[in-house]
Parts: C-alpha cells; structure tokens; sequence
C-alpha cells in the first residue's frame, strides 16, 4: 500500500481517485495540479496542492503519485508531466481492476486498466497508459507507452500499438500489425494494416436521415 496523490482535478481524476478508494489498497491524500489551475482548495473532500511545490508537502520518499490526465495532444501532456514526475524522484503506481481479466500481464508504472478489459496471455502493456473498458487485447500483443484506449476496442493478437496512441470508441485492429506512434484511431475505425507514425484514421460520423423522426413508422 502507498500514499497517493493524484495530479489532475479533471473528470478522469475523479475517475481515478473512485476505483483506488473502492478496489485497491492505496490511501488517497491529495491532488496536486499546476499552481496556476488551483482553482478551489480542495477536490473530492482532500486537499490540492501546487504540483511546483509538491515536494514541500508531500515528498518522493514517503508518497507516490499518478498522473491523472487524458489524451490532449495525443497524450503528450500527460507523458510530459509523468516523465517531469520521475525526474523529481517519484515513483507512480499502476491500478488494475479486481475485475479484469488478464494473465499476469506485465503492466508498468502510472497504468489504469478499469473492469472487464479481456487480455490474453503474452501481452505486455507499458508506463501511463490508461485503458478504460470493455477492450478486448489478443495474445502476444504489446502496448507500448504513453497510450489511452477508450471501450469496445478490439484488438488481435500479436499486434504492436506505438507509444502516444489514441484509440476510439469501437475502434478494431486486425491480428499481426503494427500501428505507428502517435496515432489517432478514431471511433469506429477498422485498421487490417500497419499505419505510420502520427496517422489519422476518422471514418466519420451516420449521415442524418432527411425525414424527421416524427414521420417514421417504428
């Protein structure tokens, strides 16, 4: 068990902070963000401290941190905070839930994996990466980090996300590819072969009907 404080004061802080008091070990005792978004002097009944000078008040020997932050810019605010953590001396926990299902799957620092994200055996999953969930990871795939896959991602075996990825809503990813770093795979996207770094797939949204609803027969 650690002490924790969480950076961030977002929705997916809130999320965060809602599973690690109800399904883990660790005591939550504050949230740090950038001094200049303090905007109230506490969240979630703890206190918000300035993350400049969180050191001051809750030092690296004695609390960990998480990194509670989403996918703008392509996760590169979140690895940049992450990698300014651990250049201070913190280490960062992971969560995974007491209800996924997964094989003793090698998972590294700052990673939330919610319920019900199904992974096979032989998957690897990096640092600061956030799955929310159901997902469903085949066998020998890698997650490499840095990335945020959102619920309904199916995924084949032995594919290779690259570090920073964004997957969508109901996104599929065939067997045996390679996705590049970077990349956005917007919600109902269908990849069947490898994509290049910081490509964009977005198959866009149902076309509205021209006839109002008020004159459908259902």
């Amino acid at each position: 068990m650690a002490k924790v404080v969480i950076f961030g004061s977002s929705d997916i802080a809130e999320v965060v902070h809602f599973y690690l008091t109800r399904d883990s070990d660790h005591e939550i005792v504050a949230f740090t963000v950038d001094g200049a978004y303090i905007t109230a002097d506490t969240f979630q009944g703890l206190p918000i401290v300035p993350y400049e000078k969180l050191e001051e008040y809750y030092p690296p020997d004695r609390y960990q941190l998480f990194i509670a932050i989403s996918y703008q810019k392509v996760n590169q605010l979140r690895k940049n905070k992450y990698l300014n953590a651990k250049e201070r001396g913190y280490k960062c926990i992971s969560y995974v839930s007491s209800q996924a299902f997964y094989h003793d799957t090698p998972v590294g620092e700052n990673t939330f994996i919610i319920e019900r994200n199904l992974i096979q055996p032989f998957v690897s999953i990096g640092s600061n990466c956030i799955l929310l969930g159901p997902n469903y990871i085949g066998h020998h795939s890698v997650v490499h980090d840095h990335c945020f896959i959102t619920a309904d991602v199916s995924i084949g075996g032995g594919v290779t996300i690259g570090e920073s990825t964004f997957i969508g809503l109901n996104a599929t990813i065939r067997n045996s590819i390679l996705i590049g770093k970077e990349n956005i795979i917007g919600a109902g996207s269908i990849i069947i072969s490898d994509t290049e770094d910081r490509a964009v797939y977005a198959p866009g949204g149902t076309p509205k009907f021209e006839v109002p609803s008020n004159l459908i027969r259902i």
